[in-house]
């Protein structure tokens, strides 16, 4: 575990198990499908959300400056980090000594960092920062 002031990371465990149930039947959100339509399977959560383990981190994310893109206090990313950045998505990136979580915004030789809450500034990367893409967020996970 490395703990920063906006993102805590954790590096993935080996799974010792054989994963989760998984009841394959799409779960309803209206009205109850009948009980004898559903299978039982196993699922890995590590083979669902993780493309390549060696690159893959944890963090919780710190803060509000990305509620709007569905990205609360105390959720759990998961950042693979061989992924190339691109406009519009979602990094974690190393800005000035810090981590923070924003929106990639790229546009010709330009980049900037958009919070996905009108309550905070975009940032307008120059080369008077110390800056690193670290990772590209691929998954969210949420506690209800």
């Amino acid at each position: 575990m490395n703990a920063s002031k906006n993102l805590t990371f954790f590096t993935p465990k080996a799974s010792s198990g054989n994963g989760a149930i998984l009841v394959d039947t799409g779960i309803s959100a209206g009205f109850p499908s009948p009980a004898d339509d559903f299978r039982e399977t196993r699922i890995s959560l590590d083979d669902e959300l993780i493309q390549n383990k060696d690159a893959t981190f944890f963090a919780k994310v710190k803060g509000q400056s990305m509620i709007d893109a569905g990205l609360d206090d105390n959720d759990l990313l998961v950042i693979d980090r061989s992924l190339e950045p691109a406009n519009n998505k979602i990094a974690v990136c190393f800005l000035d000594g810090e981590f923070t979580v924003k929106r990639l915004r790229v546009e010709k030789n330009e980049v900037w960092l958009q919070p996905e809450n009108p309550n905070y500034p975009i940032i307008n990367i120059t080369e008077d920062n110390d800056f690193v893409i670290w990772g590209i967020v691929t998954n969210v996970i949420k506690k209800v």
